[in-house]
């Protein structure tokens, strides 16, 4: 099983200790305490607290281009005989990988275990913001 430190569980959730502290203490994300009174999160717990809070970002950044390596949580795996699917919560960002079975066991991936999904693409996405009122661009010669 894994556990993690209430730090460690708001790098994966990008949100501050603070945050983390306040959920856990509203009883909005269950915690347990250890031998020293550390308060520790169960890692299907975290991962359930997160997919739960996950989908789109409640507001779009001005600027935002697609990263190469989104650390999170992984939320669910499912596996056959060959291939698996693995969904990763990273921040506000939820990635699904399709995979073989191997590869799974191999890492060790289980729901509430850290990953990281690397991402290589011949496509790179780049946003700009919305045009708004006071910024339409050039409007003539």
């Amino acid at each position: 099983m894994t556990m993690f430190r209430i730090g460690e569980a708001a790098e994966l959730l990008g949100v501050s200790v603070d945050t983390v502290r306040r959920w856990i203490d509203a009883g909005r994300l269950p915690a347990l305490r250890d031998d020293y009174g550390h308060r520790l999160i169960d890692g299907a717990t975290l991962a359930g607290f997160v997919q739960a809070q996950g989908g789109e970002p409640a507001e779009r950044t001005e600027e935002s281009s697609a990263r190469n390596r989104l650390r999170g949580i992984v939320t669910a795996v499912v596996k056959d005989t060959v291939m698996a699917q693995v969904d990763i919560q990273a921040g506000p960002f939820r990635l699904v990988s399709l995979m073989s079975r191997e590869a799974v066991d191999d890492l060790g991936l289980e729901v509430g275990s850290v990953a990281v999904a690397v991402i290589k693409s011949t496509t790179v996405v780049v946003e700009k913001p919305a045009t708004t009122a006071g910024s339409r661009g050039r409007t003539g010669p």
